[in-house]
């Protein structure tokens, strides 16, 4: 037979349901208090080479839109002489 405890609700009798309703309760705790803001900005310079690039006016976006809006590398305006 199974101890019960004088300060546990009826509907928790059984330990594994105790333990499943704690569990579940933390997980809604945590997943609620999520990040409310992003740690980076978007616009900001990932590395020490943007950094440069946008001091002498010389920044080129990494990517850039195709003919259907995707997104895809900006491969032919970062390596062009001119850059």
């Amino acid at each position: 037979m199974t101890e019960v405890h004088p300060g546990t609700p009826a509907r928790f009798r059984s330990r594994t349901a105790w333990s499943l309703a704690v569990a579940v309760g933390f997980a809604a705790v945590t997943g609620s208090t999520g990040c409310q803001k992003l740690l980076f900005k978007p616009d900001d310079p990932r590395t020490q080479f943007e950094v440069h690039d946008r001091m002498r006016q010389r920044y080129i976006p990494i990517e850039e839109e195709d003919v259907f809006g995707e997104p895809q590398p900006a491969l032919r305006a970062r390596l062009s002489p001119d850059a």
